[in-house]
């Protein structure tokens, strides 16, 4: 596949896509789509991937080192710059010597070694620490690391794939992110829509993320015209990582049939807790049109208001870890994270 392969139709290029994990019917995502394709030919250029949490960023990297004739035979390696200590990121991403620092027990070999020949995927590369751009940096140059304690290098060839949760330009005019990092990351730069702005999307996207768990669930054939009506309401801070959330949550509680429904939607929550409080949350919801109808507020605006200050309760209530708050909500202590920083929240000390 050469540069030509890019010139594909609309519908080959989307379902060369779909059938990689990034899902979408939209004639306004082909423009990403075929420079992701175009990027996929050239198996050695750096791609930055900007967009909220939740839009796809890994499932997008994933689907071009599948389309890179290339690499796809090696290992495509993902690494999480925002989830281990500074300490931790540069043993993970060079690997390290038996007795280098305390707890290196033995050898280990980072993920620049791991992904060679193959695609290292750096998420959330703006949280990566200045004096690990550096390094990093220096490997994109000459494309040879040194695990910690040792005095040898190793050639390595790896494509990388960084993505942002928020945009680096701006951080780079703040001093917080390395101008010349930057330049070398992007080379090829897309940006992931939220999903608020690719609601056309919405039946393609349940459709796919019911069948993506077909293996644990009963196939679902077709996703009711009102259920989406509804999804469409909704403002999805969280994006496709909410809506695969929600899903899941249909399919668990759904007793039969190839349909996904208002029924399905209704039903994804414990009976017992919808019978032992139906006043509750009719009057929420009666204040909460009373508040729409008063001060015209949006309905998307109000919903969102509604969560946060839902989320804002809960994390208030003291001596409660993340994980017991998440368990209480009934989501995932990820899913929990990322809400929060959605909405700037201060959790209290021990959330």
């Amino acid at each position: 596949m050469g540069i030509e392969g890019a010139f594909l139709t609309d519908n080959e290029l989307r379902q060369s896509f779909n059938e990689r994990g990034f899902v979408t019917g939209s004639q306004e995502l082909v423009p990403l789509l075929r420079h992701a394709y175009k990027a996929a030919c050239v198996s050695d250029i750096t791609v930055l991937l900007e967009g909220e949490t939740g839009t796809g960023k890994q499932v997008l990297a994933s689907a071009i080192h599948r389309l890179d004739q290339k690499r796809r035979a090696s290992p495509f390696v993902t690494m999480h710059c925002g989830s281990l200590s500074e300490g931790l990121v540069e043993s993970e991403l060079f690997g390290h010597q038996k007795g280098a620092f305390t707890g290196a027990v033995t050898h280990r070999k980072g993920l620049f070694q791991s992904a060679h020949g193959g695609t290292l995927f750096l998420d959330d590369v703006n949280d990566l620490p200045q004096n690990l751009q550096t390094k990093l940096l220096d490997v994109l140059q000459r494309s040879r690391v040194r695990a910690i304690g040792s005095d040898q290098e190793a050639q390595v060839d790896v494509r990388i794939i960084a993505a942002a949760n928020q945009p680096l330009k701006p951080l780079v005019l703040q001093n917080n992110f390395r101008a010349d990092l930057y330049h070398r990351l992007n080379v090829v730069r897309l940006w992931l829509p939220p999903l608020r702005d690719r609601m056309q999307d919405l039946p393609t996207l349940v459709l796919a993320l019911a069948n993506f768990h077909r293996d644990i669930y009963q196939p679902i054939e077709e996703v009711e015209f009102e259920l989406i009506t509804l999804l469409r309401t909704l403002p999805y801070p969280g994006n496709v990582r909410e809506l695969e959330n929600d899903v899941q949550r249909m399919l668990f509680s759904k007793a039969e049939g190839t349909r996904l429904g208002l029924a399905d939607w209704h039903r994804r929550w414990p009976e017992v807790e919808a019978e032992e409080h139906p006043d509750l949350l009719g009057e929420a919801a009666a204040k909460v049109w009373g508040a729409i109808s008063a001060q015209g507020i949006p309905y998307a605006q109000a919903i969102q208001q509604i969560e946060r200050r839902v989320l804002e309760a809960a994390l208030n209530v003291g001596g409660q870890t993340r994980r017991e708050i998440a368990q209480r909500l009934r989501t995932s202590e990820r899913t929990l994270y990322h809400k929060i920083r959605t909405y700037d929240l201060r959790p209290q000390r021990g959330s």
